[in-house]
């Protein structure tokens, strides 16, 4: 593969500050803060010439919150080898890296897991593809869980009540994660739903009128779905789908 050349370089150098410079403004001043003329202007750029970089701010901000999602995801991927090979063990140290990221980062968290902003952040949604960083985010509390099923079935709610509810209503999750058993997504799902829900809540200060320590709760959270994926099934439970 040939080396870059000197213009590739430097263009490769502009979009990285340019992105820098949109992440400086939205932890500064929120998603609204970030324009093309405020980071031209911090850059000594005219606000046209980012045009040849980016053809909207829009697809700055997408690019941005491409790079969120692939820090983040290294920065789970490098706890859970830390852990170990253990699976259960590996959703609890990402998950304590999952919150101690947010927590650093409440702009940026805010930005991709946040609620949309017209205009600004389309990207986040439409995670239906194995390839969209959102989709390799979640492919890593994905795995640990599907590793656990396959060697030992977890319990759940029973397997009629869950086909009930979720038959044919998985599809982007399989689309962006291929084919999963139904208990397994609904186990992601469910974890998913209280670790996000938990450290948005603490981002957010929503947990300030309850409890003077959030982390507390939230090792309780995760103790707790530990031990359901630590609990065998019921005897009389049908084999795994």
């Amino acid at each position: 593969m040939a080396a870059p050349t000197r213009r590739e370089r430097l263009r490769t150098a502009t979009v990285a500050e340019i992105k820098d410079g949109a992440r400086r403004l939205l932890v500064t001043g929120g998603i609204d803060a970030i324009s093309l003329r405020a980071i031209a202007r911090d850059m000594g750029m005219t606000a046209p010439a980012i045009y040849r970089y980016f053809p909207s701010l829009e697809a700055l901000v997408a690019d941005l919150a491409a790079d969120l999602y692939n820090e983040l995801r290294l920065r789970l991927e490098a706890a859970g080898d830390d852990a170990g090979g253990e699976p259960v063990a590996r959703l609890l140290a990402m998950s304590r890296a999952f919150r101690a990221w947010s927590l650093a980062h409440p702009a940026e968290f805010g930005l991709i897991f946040g609620a949309p902003v017209p205009g600004r952040t389309a990207f986040v949604g439409g995670h239906a593809t194995p390839d969209h960083p959102g989709a390799r985010l979640g492919a890593v509390f994905i795995q640990p869980i599907l590793d656990l099923w396959r060697r030992s079935p977890f319990r759940t709610p029973p397997g009629e009540l869950l086909r009930r509810h979720l038959d044919g209503r998985l599809e982007p999750l399989r689309l962006s994660h291929g084919e999963v058993p139904i208990e397994v997504a609904y186990a992601f799902l469910s974890g998913w739903t209280r670790l996000y829900g938990l450290v948005a809540m603490e981002v957010f200060h929503q947990f300030d009128w309850a409890v003077t320590e959030a982390e507390a709760l939230f090792e309780l959270e995760l103790e707790t779905f530990a031990a359901q994926l630590l609990a065998g099934p019921p005897p009389d439970d049908s084999p795994p789908s």
